[in-house]
C-alpha cells in the first residue's frame, strides 16, 4: 500500500500529468470559492433567524439545544471562506476527480501496467453522477459530523475518519468502474472495506495538508488505480494475446 501511494505521489508531478494537475487545480479553487462562499451565506441565515424557524417547527422542548446549535454555527459562520475551504475540500476532491478519472487512470496504466488490458473511460455523466453523489453525501456526513469537531481531540478525529471512508471508497470505485459494472465494483469495495479503509486514511492524510492538498484528485486516483490493480491481480493473459494476433494495443 505504500509502494502504491509513492509510485501515485511521484507520478502526479511527473510530465505527463502536470497538465492535468494544474488543471484540476484550477477547477477546485473556482469550485471551493463557490461554494465556501454559499456555505458561510447559510450559516449566517441558520445564526441569524434558522434557529427560530427550527423551534417554531419542533417546539419549545428544542431551544436549549438549538441555543448550543446557533452559537456553534455562529463561530463556524464567523470563520467564513476558511471554515468552507476546509469542511468542502474533501466534496471538492470528489467533484474534480470525477472530471480527471480517464485521463489519470490512462497515464497511471499505460506506464506501470503495459502489459494489462486498459480500463475503458467511464461515460461523462456516470462520471459526473458519482462525484456529485459523493459531494453531497461528504456534505451531509460533515454537517452531522461538524458539532463534534468543537469537542477537544474527538471532533477532529471523526472529521479525519469519516474523510478517509468517504474518499477511499468514492476513488476506489470510480477506479474499478473502468473495468467492472457499477454494482461489481462496489462489491469489490465491500469485499475489501478494511484495505480500502486503510487506503483511504492516507488519501485523508493527504487533503488535510494545506495547499498540497489541491493535488488530491490527481494523488488519490492514480493511488486508487494502483489499489485496484493490487486486489484484482494481474492478468497479461487478457491482453497477450491480442498482441500475438497483431491487434493494436493502445
Amino acid at each position: 500500500m505504500l509502494d502504491a501511494a509513492v509510485k501515485a505521489l511521484s507520478q502526479i508531478i511527473s510530465p505527463p500529468m502536470r497538465s492535468i494537475l494544474w488543471r484540476s487545480i484550477g477547477v477546485a479553487l473556482v469550485l471551493i470559492t463557490v461554494l465556501a462562499i454559499g456555505l458561510q451565506r447559510l450559516l449566517s441565515w441558520f445564526a441569524t433567524y434558522g434557529e427560530v424557524w427550527l423551534e417554531g417547527l419542533l417546539g419549545p422542548g428544542w431551544h436549549s439545544a438549538l441555543e448550543v446549535l446557533s452559537w456553534i454555527v455562529s463561530i463556524a459562520a464567523g470563520l467564513g471562506v476558511v471554515f468552507g475551504g476546509i469542511l468542502l475540500m474533501p466534496a471538492i476532491t470528489s467533484l474534480v476527480a470525477s472530471l480527471f478519472v480517464d485521463e489519470v487512470a490512462d497515464h497511471v496504466e499505460r506506464e506501470h501496467y503495459p502489459a494489462e488490458r486498459p480500463g475503458v473511460a467511464l461515460p461523462f455523466t456516470m462520471a459526473i453522477h458519482e462525484g456529485v453523489k459523493t459531494a453531497l453525501l461528504t456534505i451531509l456526513v460533515y454537517l452531522i459530523v461538524l458539532p463534534f469537531v468543537f469537542l477537544a481531540g474527538a471532533g477532529f478525529l471523526i472529521f479525519f475518519l469519516a474523510t478517509a471512508w468517504l474518499l477511499g471508497r468514492e476513488y476506489f470505485e470510480l477506479a474499478a468502474m473502468r473495468f467492472r459494472s457499477p454494482e461489481e465494483a462496489k462489491a469489490m469495495r465491500r469485499d475489501n472495506a478494511a484495505t480500502i479503509f486503510a487506503a483511504g486514511l492516507i488519501i485523508a492524510a493527504f487533503v488535510s495538508i494545506p495547499i498540497v492538498n489541491l493535488a488530491t484528485p490527481i494523488f488519490g486516483m492514480a493511488f486508487m488505480v494502483h489499489m485496484h490493480k493490487r486486489l484484482s491481480g494481474r492478468r497479461p493473459e487478457l491482453i497477450e494475446p491480442r498482441r500475438r494476433s497483431g491487434v493494436p494495443v493502445r
